[in-house]
C-alpha cells in the first residue's frame, strides 16, 4: 500500500513539474501589422504565439530578437484581455505601467515582457503550433486494441491529448465521427488506479466529463480505456476496451 502511493504522489509531482509544455514557436522575420501576422500564423502554423504559463514563456523568450513582437494577444473589452484563439488570458507578464488602457489593443513582447501597441503598426511576430501536427479520423468501428493495431500499422499511433491546443485539434476532427464517442490513447493502469497515455507520459491535462477519470475504476470485468465525446462539451469518458468505436489517429 504504501509502495503504490508512493508511487502516485511520484506521478503528480512530476506532472506539476512539467507542465506539459507541448507547444511549439516560430519567429518570423518579416514586418506585419497584428492582423497580418494573426492570418499569416493561421495560414502556415496554429495562430499567432499563445502563452499559458511560465514554461511557456521560457521557450518563448529562446526565439525572440530584439525589439518589439507581436503575440496573438488582444483586447477585447475594458480590461479583458484574450488570446487569438479564443482563450481567456489566464497567465500574463506585463512589463512596468503595462498595460496602458490606452488605444493599444494588441500585445507585444519586448524585453522579455509584454507591452500593449496599437495593431496597425508593423513588427515582427511569433507564431505558435502544436506539436501534434496531424490527425486523422478513422471511421471503422474497432476495439481499442484493434484502433491502436491499426493506427501503429497505417500511421503512427493513437492519438495522446496533452494539452488545450491538441484537444482544439481532436474536436475539429471529431465532429465527423459516425460514434457518439470515439477512442483516444489513453489507457487507465489498473493496479494503480492511473490513467496514463500510451506514450507512458502521466496525464497533467485533462478534459473529462463529470463522474469519468477522477474516480477508481472497476477493472475486475473489463479493463478501461478513454474516448472522446463526438458531440456536445467533446470531453473525455471511460468506456470498456470491447466498445467499438471510430477513433483517431496521429500521422506525425
Amino acid at each position: 500500500m504504501e509502495q503504490t502511493l508512493y508511487f502516485i504522489l511520484l506521478l503528480i509531482a512530476l506532472c506539476s513539474v512539467s507542465e506539459c509544455v507541448q507547444r511549439q514557436y516560430h519567429f518570423i522575420n518579416v514586418k506585419k501589422s497584428w492582423t497580418e501576422a494573426q492570418r499569416y500564423c493561421r495560414e502556415n502554423y496554429t495562430d499567432l504565439a499563445t502563452v499559458d504559463n511560465m514554461n511557456d514563456m521560457n521557450e518563448l523568450k529562446k526565439t525572440v530578437n530584439d525589439g518589439r513582437v507581436w503575440i496573438g494577444l488582444q483586447k477585447t473589452s475594458v480590461d479583458k484581455w484574450q488570446w487569438s484563439s479564443g482563450d481567456p488570458a489566464l497567465y500574463l507578464n506585463w512589463g512596468p505601467a503595462q498595460p496602458n488602457n490606452g488605444e493599444e489593443r494588441c500585445a507585444v513582447i519586448m524585453s522579455g515582457q509584454w507591452g500593449d501597441w496599437s495593431c496597425g503598426h508593423i513588427f515582427t511576430f511569433i507564431c505558435s503550433s502544436s506539436n501534434n501536427e496531424k490527425l486523422i479520423l478513422i471511421k471503422e468501428n474497432l476495439t481499442w486494441s484493434e484502433a491502436l493495431r491499426y493506427c501503429r500499422q497505417n500511421h503512427v499511433d493513437l492519438v495522446s491529448v496533452h494539452s488545450e491546443e491538441i484537444q482544439r485539434d481532436v474536436m475539429n476532427v471529431v465532429k465527423q465521427a459516425s460514434t457518439e464517442e470515439v477512442w483516444l490513447g489513453l489507457h487507465n493502469y489498473c493496479s494503480m488506479n492511473m490513467w496514463l497515455w500510451l506514450s507512458g507520459e502521466i496525464v497533467c491535462y485533462q478534459n473529462w466529463a463529470p463522474g469519468n477519470g477522477t474516480e477508481p475504476e472497476d477493472c475486475r470485468l473489463e479493463k478501461r480505456k478513454g474516448a472522446v465525446q463526438s458531440g456536445g462539451d467533446q470531453r473525455w469518458i471511460s468506456r470498456p476496451e470491447t466498445d467499438r468505436l471510430n477513433f483517431i489517429c496521429s500521422r506525425y
